[in-house]
């Protein structure tokens, strides 16, 4: 069988090329588009100047103006305890319901994945919410941001779906050795789902990375704000008044343009650096945490 392609099978691919190298410069540009601007001359932004292919002159203010103010350092900070604290919570329990609910001789275990299913498309609502987290006295706690949305229903049926995929004589072999449930988890289940694994903890850190809802509802303390919730003042309500730390009164406007754009970039970097290494597991992941019973 020749291994050449056909003159229509050729215009196929160089139409797939072309379609998804427009797809990839519609995606990508926006992004680049913040980047020159946070690379730009403030007073050039200011005044209007076109921004295309490349900064207008070139500036690091915007930056050294991130760097040197406290909100948004804290804000980092904060979000990075977040992150590591919300990310380990959600896996701890993610994985341990999992392994309960793929078990096969688990009472009742067709009632509680449906009770599990249900709190997808019904819950309480925000006030509720909100009183249940006040009673408790989570306002105003980092708490309040890591606990309530400790597990994703979506994530614990993949994982759940991943765990069931596994044959029963690989633990079984695993008991009579003299291994308990703990050990097959530990030893045997988590590294046969590393790349589910790999998946579900994208989800949960990008979830608190871009989470900013929850810190405005239930923290009230500025130095417990996440990064998040800082840009959202910046973008949304236009407050740069106090960002400007070591900037001169003239220069304070023209910063505060470009400085939104530097802002963004910094808190875009951090899971844009670590989703490469996980690359490897996603497609794997999906498709064997996708597959039905």
């Amino acid at each position: 069988m020749s291994g050449r392609k056909s003159i229509g099978e050729s215009i196929f691919d160089a139409t797939n090329n072309v379609f998804m190298f427009f797809m990839i410069l519609i995606t990508l540009y926006p992004l680049l588009y913040i980047l020159f601007a946070s690379l730009s001359d403030p007073v050039r932004v200011m005044q209007g100047n076109r921004i295309i292919f490349a900064p207008s002159g070139f500036s690091l203010d915007a930056y050294k103006a991130v760097f040197k103010n406290p909100s948004i350092l804290s804000g980092f900070k904060n979000t990075i305890i977040y992150v590591g604290l919300g990310t380990c919570i959600n896996m701890l329990l993610t994985v341990f319901g999992a392994f309960a609910l793929a078990k096969k001789g688990l009472y009742g275990r067709k009632l509680f994945m449906f009770i599990i299913v249900f709190t997808m498309f019904f819950n309480g609502g925000l006030i509720p919410a909100y009183l249940l987290i006040k009673s408790l006295a989570f306002t105003d706690t980092l708490w309040a941001i890591v606990l309530p949305n400790a597990i994703s229903t979506m994530n614990l049926i993949i994982m759940r779906t991943s765990f069931h995929g596994i044959p029963d004589s690989i633990s079984e072999s695993a008991k009579i050795d003299g291994a308990n449930d703990i050990i097959v988890l530990f030893r045997l289940y988590i590294p046969i789902s590393i790349p589910v694994m790999a998946v579900i903890i994208l989800y949960y850190a990008v979830g608190h990375w871009n989470s900013w809802f929850a810190a405005s509802i239930y923290l009230k303390r500025r130095e417990l704000f996440p990064i998040q919730l800082i840009l959202r003042e910046i973008l949304v309500l236009n407050n740069t008044d106090n960002m400007m730390i070591g900037a001169a009164v003239t220069d304070a406007q023209p910063i505060g343009e470009t400085l939104k754009y530097a802002t963004i970039i910094i808190a875009t970097i951090p899971i844009l650096i670590v989703y490469p290494f996980l690359q490897k597991y996603f497609v794997k992941g999906m498709m064997v945490g996708s597959l039905k019973e």
